[in-house]
């Protein structure tokens, strides 16, 4: 079984930073892609941003600029910084690990981080 672990949400006013950090646990191994996701109230689940194994990254339009994500020296970890935040960034955050074993991705969900972002 695979465990994800997020820190880092909080509540910060318009225009500042904070940075997710994930951890992937269990049987974590092999090749992978690891990501933000958020989910606003009332709205679906949404992409934020993905990094491979390599470190191609893919990010939201509404993100790109502001948020980097990035691997850790640590074997499966992913943070996300968040900077130059906005309120319509406020959401629960969710990190994903896409594992490929046995010839097939199987999908790993963190709990979720609340992010708000209001003065």
């Amino acid at each position: 079984q695979v465990q994800l672990v997020e820190s880092g949400g909080g509540l910060v006013q318009p225009g500042g930073s904070l940075r997710l950090s994930c951890a992937a646990s269990g049987s974590a191994f092999g090749i992978n892609v690891m990501g933000w996701y958020r989910q606003a109230p009332g709205k679906e689940r949404e992409l934020v941003a993905t990094i491979t194994g390599g470190g191609t990254t893919n990010y939201a339009e509404s993100v790109k600029g502001r948020f980097t994500v990035s691997r850790g020296n640590t074997v499966n970890t992913v943070s996300l910084q968040m900077n130059s935040l906005k309120p319509e960034d406020t959401a629960v955050y969710y990190c994903k690990i896409k594992l490929f074993r046995g010839g097939s991705w199987s999908d790993y969900w963190g709990q979720g981080t609340q992010v708000t972002v209001s003065s």
